[in-house]
């Protein structure tokens, strides 16, 4: 097969497959497969090697789950040019879609700032969630969609730039100490504390605005009529000089990759996967149609945004503690073990947001902001 094939909508199927898969590790996460996971697997054995990248590095270095934010906010530049020619198509003109925009990025503002108060149990002022660094970084994409790709490139890598110098002229013999650098202060100006013990930044949203640039590239150019298989080398070529670039730059002492404060080097080895694991689904789904598997993803990936909010609200301040009601009090008296009890409880749990997905999706209900 050499043609894409689309949804009806307009929308690459592998583009929803990509998000489906990342909204249910995200899911995932909510329900508490991982820790569950971790605390039944010794560290020094396989399952423990495997589990272990399924959790942040504590500073420098990568694993897999640092990409999952990363992969998150490239697909939403990724379906942007979808989503602006699909309300072109429709008559929107636009400043209609400008002010979409701004009301979309509004929302995910105050839902990013609603979930830390729920962590916190009280109202507080935090900046760290991935809403809320979205609600900047899809701004800044929309604003630069009506340049070229070259100077949409220009301005993802000025952004970068920036952050470098930043970082290096407020402390420049040590610049990326935890809790000590340019990012931490500027959260001590924005809201008087530093994210303690989690050295996570608000100026995140500065450099990871590339990360939807980038989406935003790609998707323009699966939009043309070029051939599967020059898309698909534009992809690797690129991808590969992420990495190159992000993991050279760490590698040669210039900057080290820090999820925890998306330095550059972060930004280009994440964003190299991305698009990596794009051209992968692009390849996989829409080029060579095997696409069977697709839908049990896709059932999440269609309300991404309400399950990620719902996962992080009632499936982890309530629905976990329900389901281990059920879980210890049918489980415990056949003796089976706490850890295996807690593995049992957060698949339940994974079971059954993934049902509300599953419901949703049958009756044709896609909540939109």
């Amino acid at each position: 097969m050499e043609k894409p094939t689309n949804l009806p909508s307009g929308r690459l199927l592998s583009l929803d497959a990509y998000r489906g898969l990342t909204m249910f590790l995200l899911m995932a996460e909510a329900a508490f497969v991982y820790q569950a996971l971790t605390d039944y697997f010794p560290a020094n054995s396989l399952g423990g090697h495997i589990i272990h990248q399924f959790h942040h590095h504590p500073w420098n270095g990568l694993r897999f789950w640092d990409l999952i934010q990363p992969f998150f906010m490239f697909i939403v530049g990724v379906a942007m040019p979808f989503s602006l020619r699909s309300r072109l198509n429709k008559g929107d003109d636009w400043n209609t879609i400008f002010k979409h925009i701004l009301r979309r990025c509004f929302l995910l503002f105050l839902f990013g700032t609603g979930l830390h108060c729920v962590y916190s149990g009280e109202i507080v002022w935090e900046l760290w969630n991935v809403l809320t660094q979205l609600s900047f970084t899809i701004l800044v994409a929309f604003l630069l969609m009506r340049f070229s790709w070259k100077t949409q490139l220009s301005a993802s890598i000025l952004f970068l730039i920036l952050t470098e110098i930043l970082y290096r002229s407020y402390d420049p013999t040590a610049p990326f100490v935890k809790d000590q650098n340019f990012g931490s202060w500027m959260d001590l100006l924005l809201m008087g504390k530093i994210n303690d013990g989690g050295g996570w930044v608000t100026i995140n949203c500065l450099p990871t605005a590339a990360h939807t640039i980038w989406g935003v590239i790609a998707g323009q150019l699966l939009l043309k009529d070029n051939a599967p298989k020059e898309k698909i080398k534009s992809f690797l070529i690129a991808g590969l000089v992420g990495l190159v670039i992000g993991y050279g730059l760490d590698w040669l002492h210039v900057t080290p990759i820090i999820k925890r404060i998306s330095t550059t080097s972060f930004v280009f080895a994440s964003g190299g996967w991305a698009l990596l694991a794009l051209t992968f689904f692009y390849w996989l789904v829409d080029v060579r149609g095997i696409k069977s598997w697709t839908t049990f993803f896709m059932i999440v990936g269609s309300n991404s945004i309400f399950i990620y909010l719902f996962a992080e609200t009632v499936g982890v301040q309530w629905l976990r503690n329900f389901g281990s009601i059920w879980a210890t009090g049918l489980l415990q008296p056949l003796g089976f073990s706490p850890p295996m009890i807690l593995i049992f409880n957060s698949i339940f749990v994974l079971g059954i947001m993934w049902y509300l997905c599953y419901f949703l999706y049958k009756h044709r209900v896609f909540i939109k902001i």
